[in-house]
């Protein structure tokens, strides 16, 4: 655990006394949520108390900090904040953007479980007097419309149980669409299935459509956003690591880069080890290795201690 006196040399680094990156990066590495939490209700010059229970990043800070750490881009900023803020960002941002980047709502929406998905809906609303669906539905006009609305909205059942038979019986439906029509993503009992049923019961589905198709996978069968629901629901490590690739290509765009911060962030207290084998098994090279070849300076380091934090 940190000690008392570390969090409080991260409060006076933010407030712009003695920053010191290096010793910020061994620190926050290191600080487990609980640790995060109570930096953040010790530090009211930078967070305020949301009506909504959550400590949220006071406004007139973020920008100056996003600018005095340009190194580490946002990646200090974002691993500070609460999950719930952080989530309700990442959705905001990703509807500003033009075109929209529904990849970020779907990721939100399909790798979080229920509460941290009530709690981003709720964090932005707080952000933005809105709601997360009304947004999604007032701006996004395309076929993919109904499938958004119907997943930022879901609440998902998350205990064990699993009706295996009707597991099955949606693989079968499922694979009687793809016969006849394709998988579309405006098909009401597509969308049925992927938006209420709990990732357990998916991940049966996933299952037994294999063996209904003599072998096809379902995310294999779909395409677009489509794919990216059903790996997210389905394999979520094949995904984050897919998305982790993707950043990692020198040559690419910057939205995608921005998938390193965005995922190391938040999934570095959750299943980041599951990741890193998923990346090696899929990509035959070591994750750390990979992002100490491309990323550089203290932003490398910071990365690389989330990566790492909680291997020992």
């Amino acid at each position: 655990m940190a000690a008392s006196d570390e969090i409080g040399s991260l409060a006076r680094a933010f407030s712009g006394i003695g920053v010191d990156e290096k010793t910020m990066i061994s620190i926050l590495g290191r600080l487990h949520p609980n640790e995060r939490q109570s930096f953040r209700k010790g530090s009211r010059d930078l967070f305020v108390e949301d009506e909504r229970q959550f400590e949220r990043w006071n406004d007139r800070h973020i920008l100056r900090l996003q600018h005095e750490f340009l190194r580490l881009k946002d990646a200090i900023v974002v691993w500070t904040m609460h999950p719930w803020e952080r989530d309700g960002r990442l959705v905001k941002r990703a509807l500003e953007e033009v075109p929209f980047q529904a990849d970020i709502l779907i990721e939100v929406a399909c790798s979080r479980s229920s509460d941290e998905l009530l709690g981003a809906r709720r964090a932005y609303h707080s952000l933005t007097d809105r709601s997360i669906e009304e947004d999604v539905a007032f701006r996004i006009h395309g076929p993919e419309k109904k499938l958004l609305v119907a997943l930022v909205s879901a609440y998902r059942y998350e205990g064990p149980r699993v009706d295996e038979e009707a597991a099955r019986a949606e693989a079968k439906s499922l694979s009687d669409i793809h016969k006849q029509l394709g998988l579309q993503i405006d098909n009401e009992e597509v969308i049925r299935i992927l938006s209420t049923r709990s990732k357990l019961h998916l991940q049966a589905i996933h299952k037994h459509y294999k063996e209904i198709t003599a072998g096809n996978n379902l995310d294999e069968d779909v395409d677009g956003y489509l794919k990216q629901t059903v790996e997210c629901l389905c394999t979520p490590h094949k995904y984050f690591a897919k998305v982790l690739n993707a950043s990692l290509d020198p040559s690419g765009h910057e939205e995608k880069k921005q998938g390193l911060t965005r995922i190391t962030a938040t999934r570095a207290d959750v299943d980041m080890k599951q990741i890193k084998q998923e990346y090696h098994d899929k990509y035959g090279e070591d994750l750390s290795t990979k992002v100490a070849q491309v990323a550089n300076g203290n932003y490398r380091d910071f990365i690389l201690t989330l990566i790492n934090a909680r291997e020992s």
